[in-house]
């Protein structure tokens, strides 16, 4: 089997021994390419059609471009400066067309030579530069050019191709370097191993590898990019679902105990004390949970359920199954006020059933202890020696439990709550606890969509509650453009008070706390902030303002996570008994804080937060049987991207339109990177949400692939592909999926 190393050296080759140090070096740092076949993987972002240009019209400001056009008219003056007093100084504006808008070239001191020679009107050339603003016109300054003439024989040869690739690129490396580039090592391309099953390719009627990458370099048509495109698309989908698909392959050869309910313990009685009947949902949901347990494999689910679908009581449902079955159970929550509210609200659903080994406990009764970091040692060592011994049947706590000394007696089941809160390692850790691996439910409250969930939580099987519980209240979202119309804020303290007087609660969040040293000016300024932007509204200034103003008069105090943990919780339980009217929080309170009498929220500087995480913020409300209000508070212009996404969130209450939503105004690299441990995006031509086709049908493949070959050991060309994808961030992040 010598022949695939042999095959596989020309894209291996590093680029420094192709293209020299220095073009190497820029590669490297700018682009994070190293190899031939990083180069070759390097695509154009677009191509521009002899003849038809780049729109002057739509340029956008600061940002790379590179233009094709046509020079209309080249001047030369000269002026007086500081260097060149005598004025001796010069200037060279170059005027250039592409029948859509004009633009202008300026050129300085010696830098006019060259160009005052070649950019002789009626020339055509390939621009590159930043595009600024001078005089209230668009201009490049000392823009790099590449003259397209028909004469010389290799620009005849490299612009023979209707199509000019243009690609990503930087200011220290202009498109067309990187097309010569590419040019140079196009050839190894012929050597490049197929990662797809021959079967599947041509099944599918798809490109070889070195055909697509060639076509997509140098295509002659459009048709020849979509085809290359239409292959690259697939390299990526299938690579990454057979990564996926060994990693599930693996789990079903973990051995785990099987956890089956006793039919009349735990989970009968507390299902007889409920005072509501489960949505149809939950009972689905709940059934594909328990069929789970009952394997010999541990199971591995998301749990997805909108803001308010009643996950914590399918997860709560799970843990005491399998207390009924002799196991132990783990719930792991991302805070430490959302563990004791975990804790709070589990062992208030269970009344006397969490009483285990108490005066009063019920004869099925278990224990449910709460573990966290800032708890007192000897409340601690009483937590640890009843996981020890076995007392206790559930546990709820932050990543205190992952700790060396947390010894479990006999872990069946581990919960994680919000899992993109939650490090890879940690998942791990917790499971490392079991005699055998435990079974992992993993909840999220933010709507994933579908081909996401394939792709980034590809090696979990997926469950999702779509249906709020009966009861739960409508909730009216409006944005205040506070900046355009101050009198529409002042309407919303009024509405908070109103809220009050009705004798209900209200939510105020800031992105900011407000007790950093702000003396020393941090460069940059606060996340968000560009230039001279104000810095984000902060808990303890609004708390301050709004009591002495619009509320005063209010009960209001703050939240926010540098408080000590028994403030914080002291703040959360007199919220919760009504004695607080309002909270002024940061986003401690995003994620499962329960409070059904509060029915307003109002979101300061709203254009500060993600689309989830305002959906999160909003799901605070409307628990209750009083209509929820979420006020988006924000300054910024009624015509801007932050405005139209804030029109969005108010637009709908779906979590999974708003995460479509959310994703296609982030690039995908984000959500996987979120994902993967911060390990870059692989994807370069896929997109998660307009690919769902194809992601959905290399999932399926991949995993035929993997059933019928898990080693893969008949095709060499995929496992190097594997290989390639799986850098070593990657191949933890699979490992501890």
């Amino acid at each position: 089997m010598d022949l695939v190393p042999a095959l596989r050296e020309p894209l291996h080759q590093p680029l420094k021994s192709v293209l020299g140090p220095a073009t190497a070096k820029v590669m490297a740092e700018h682009l994070g390419l190293h190899t031939v076949g990083d180069l070759l993987h390097h695509y154009p972002r677009r191509y521009e059609e002899r003849g038809q240009l780049t729109h002057l019209a739509d340029l956008p400001m600061d940002e790379h471009v590179t233009v094709v056009a046509q020079v209309a008219d080249a001047r030369l003056h000269t002026f007086a400066s500081a260097k060149a007093p005598r004025g001796k100084g010069q200037r060279l504006e170059v005027t250039i067309t592409d029948g859509s808008g004009r633009l202008t070239l300026v050129f300085f001191g010696n830098g006019v030579h060259k160009p005052h020679k070649d950019l002789l009107p009626g020339t055509r050339a390939m621009f590159a530069g930043k595009v600024s603003v001078f005089n209230r016109r668009l201009q490049l300054a000392h823009p790099a050019y590449e003259l397209l003439r028909g004469d010389a024989e290799e620009t005849v040869e490299s612009w023979a191709g209707a199509l000019i690739p243009l690609y990503p690129a930087t200011a220290k490396l202009e498109s067309w370097k990187l097309a010569k580039a590419i040019q140079t090592v196009l050839p190894a391309a012929e050597e490049a191993v197929d990662p797809l099953p021959e079967s599947l390719r041509a099944g599918r009627g798809l490109l070889s590898l070195p055909e697509a990458l060639l076509k997509i370099h140098r295509p002659h048509t459009q048709a020849d990019v979509a085809a290359a495109r239409a292959r690259l698309k697939w390299d990526e989908a299938f690579v990454l679902q057979v990564a996926l698909a060994r990693r599930r392959h693996a789990e079903t050869q973990l051995p785990a105990v099987p956890r089956r309910p006793r039919p009349d313990g735990l989970l009968t009685a507390f299902d007889d004390r409920l005072p509501f009947t489960l949505t149809e949902g939950q009972r689905k949901v709940s059934r594909e949970i328990f069929d789970d347990l009952a394997t010999e494999h541990p199971m591995h689910r998301l749990l997805q359920g909108e803001v308010g679908s009643g996950k914590t009581m399918v997860a709560l449902r799970a843990m005491l199954a399998v207390v009924d079955a002799g196991g132990q159970a783990a719930m792991l929550a991302p805070t430490e006020v959302l563990a004791q509210q975990h804790h709070r609200s589990v062992v208030e659903m269970m009344g006397e059933l969490a009483e285990g080994g108490m005066l009063g406990g019920s004869e099925h009764a278990t224990k449910v202890v709460l573990l966290t970091g800032s708890m007192g040692t000897a409340a601690r060592r009483r937590a640890m020696l009843d996981l020890a011994t076995g007392e206790a049947g559930i546990v709820i706590g932050t990543h205190a439990l992952i700790e060396d000394k947390v010894q479990f007696h006999d872990l069946g089941l581990v919960v994680v709550d919000e899992q993109h809160r939650f490090g890879v390692e940690q998942r791990d850790a917790l499971r490392g606890k079991g005699k055998q691996p435990p079974h992992l439910l993993v909840m999220t409250a933010t709507p994933i969509p579908r081909t996401v969930a394939m792709t980034v939580f590809g090696d979990l099987e997926t469950s999702v509650l779509d249906q709020l519980p009966a009861g739960r209240s409508p909730i009216a979202s409006h944005v205040v453009p506070a900046a355009d119309k101050p009198h529409f804020l002042a309407r919303a303290w009024e509405r908070v008070r109103e809220e009050v007087e009705n004798g209900h609660q209200a939510y105020v969040v800031c992105p900011r706390i407000g007790d950093e040293d702000e003396t020393p000016k941090k460069k940059g300024g606060p996340a968000g902030d560009e230039g001279d932007k104000r810095p984000p509204l902060a808990v303890l200034d609004v708390a301050d303002q709004l009591a002495k103003g619009p509320l005063s008069g209010l009960r209001v105090e703050v939240l926010h996570g540098r408080m000590p943990p028994d403030d914080k919780d002291a703040v959360m339980r007199r919220y919760a008994a009504g004695e607080t009217d309002v909270l002024v929080a940061t986003t401690v309170i995003e994620v499962g804080v329960n409070v059904p009498n509060a029915t307003a929220v109002v979101i300061m500087d709203a254009d500060r937060f993600g689309v989830s995480q305002l959906h999160q913020l909003r799901g605070r409300v409307g628990r209750g049987s009083a209509p929820g209000l979420c006020l988006l508070v924000s300054e910024t212009p009624e015509a801007g991207a932050a405005r139209q996404r804030l029109n969005a969130v108010a637009a709908t209450l779906d979590g999974f339109e708003l995460s479509r939503i959310d994703l296609e105004q982030r690039r995908e690299g984000d959500v996987l990177g979120q994902a993967q441990s911060g390990a870059r995006t692989s994807l370069k031509v896929l997109a998660v949400i307009e690919d769902e086709e194809i992601i959905a049908e290399a999932r399926a493949e991949a995993t035929t692939v993997v059933a019928a070959d898990p080693e893969l050991t008949a095709l060499p060309g995929l496992r190097t592909a594997l290989d390639a994808l799986l850098d070593e961030e990657r191949e933890q992040y699979l490992e501890k999926g």
